[in-house]
């Protein structure tokens, strides 16, 4: 008989999703409920419609998440009567790799995902601000166009840090180019050590296009807004899944 968590546990760390992409919040908190040991190795999820309930989300957006649970091998789900999702002995595993990362590395880590809230955004603030001359507008479509036809992990996380990195370029910042090459490099390691989500891409490929859309049009807020969104969607998953 699988363990069930306690109900004051669930509520402790189940909260409402905020945020214009609920899939990635949804994926953080199960994720670190599963991680701390709300949910034990072989204990059932709370039911879906209880679990949309407290997260203030869709169905169809839980159900995005779970799908993203299992492509991460930190659950399976059973269909029909006495089914759900479970939590697999593989969790154990990932979970214990992780706790070998020394409390540095994560504190870097979080330090590194703060830093990029703050000067990507920027970076794509100062590049939508500039008249951009032909070649440069055509290397940014060119870039986008490359993240979103790359094929396999690691092609298209190569493919996403050439967009960061061009948009950096545009805003004509030395210093703004070399702190985005540093964070670009931290998230790779990060995003390299938790499988790639179909959900996530998706939602990434859209931001994308609407980031180079404000930068070609001159729209510096709105540029700076998708930016933020784009870093605290990376930032939810990565919390939930690393640290």
């Amino acid at each position: 008989m699988t363990a069930q968590p306690h109900e004051h546990l669930t509520a402790a760390v189940l909260r409402p999703v905020r945020g214009h992409h609920a899939f990635e919040g949804c994926v953080e908190q199960l994720a670190t409920a599963i991680r701390l040991g709300v949910y034990p190795v072989g204990s059932l999820l709370p039911p879906e419609r209880e679990l949309a309930e407290r997260l203030a989300v869709s169905r169809a957006t839980l159900r995005e998440a779970i799908a993203a649970l299992r492509q991460a091998g930190l659950i399976e789900t059973r269909r029909g009567r006495g089914g759900g999702s479970s939590v697999t002995s593989q969790a154990r595993a990932r979970f214990t790799g992780l706790s070998r990362v020394s409390a540095a590395t994560k504190s870097e880590w979080l330090d590194a995902l703060e830093f990029r809230r703050v000067v990507e955004p920027g970076a794509a603030h100062l590049a939508a601000g500039h008249e951009l001359a032909e070649a440069d507008r055509d290397q940014l479509v060119t870039a986008e166009a490359a993240v979103a036809g790359a094929s396999g992990k690691r092609a298209h996380r190569q493919a996403d840090s050439r967009l960061h990195l061009t948009i950096a370029s545009l805003s004509g910042s030395a210093l703004l180019q070399e702190a985005v090459t540093s964070v670009q490099s931290t998230l790779d390691q990060m995003l390299g050590a938790i499988p790639a989500l179909e959900t996530n891409i998706g939602h990434s490929h859209q931001q994308h296009r609407l980031l180079c859309k404000a930068i070609l049009a001159g729209r510096p807020e709105r540029a700076r807004t998708v930016m933020e969104d784009h870093c605290d969607d990376t930032a939810a998953l990565l919390r939930g899944l690393l640290v």
